[in-house]
């Protein structure tokens, strides 16, 4: 492992959190962090939605099969895309995402993310949540907390799923 690349080693899918909220420092930075992904002609078709209240966390956590983890979180964000924008909403909402996984590693918060998009039924119940407009599609949840379990880094390189020139 390249030690200089230890912030990406150490991004864990956490899933326990300790009761202590998110600062609005730490917020902003993620959505900052989010912000300065790569973006397909520079369209930027993300918005986010930042929720903190816990009843809508646990609504959350209720509607999305694989989400439990986020009625324990101090901080969920949805992120999401406007297809009309950009044809490569997913691609660029999905770097978005890493950019927020990363940087919540890198302020020492645990985070994991929750997919829901293509899941029709999945995209119906966290914009019903969320009240999210039409337009508006829900790429996925991030739950984030002050993790309460700790995971070592690791890589998952696998050289036999790497091919140069050519396959």
């Amino acid at each position: 492992m390249d030690t200089r690349l230890s912030f990406i080693f150490a991004r864990r899918s956490i899933r326990l959190y300790t009761s202590e909220p998110v600062g609005e420092a730490e917020v902003y930075a993620l959505l900052e962090a989010a912000m300065a992904a790569p973006s397909a002609r520079n369209a930027k078709p993300w918005h986010f939605v930042v929720v903190r209240e816990r009843e809508r966390l646990r609504q959350l956590a209720q509607v999305h099969p694989y989400a439990q983890m986020l009625g324990e979180a101090t901080l969920g964000i949805a992120v999401c895309g406007e297809p009309d924008v950009s044809e490569y909403w997913v691609q660029d909402t999905s770097a978005a995402t890493e950019n927020i996984l990363l940087a919540a590693t890198a302020l020492g918060l645990g985070a994991v993310w929750i997919g829901v998009h293509p899941k029709p039924e999945r995209e119906q119940k966290v914009r019903e949540v969320l009240r999210l407009p039409e337009n508006i599609t829900p790429l996925c949840l991030v739950a984030i907390g002050h993790p309460a379990e700790e995971k070592p880094p690791r890589t998952q390189y696998d050289a036999s799923r790497v091919h140069y020139e050519q396959w």
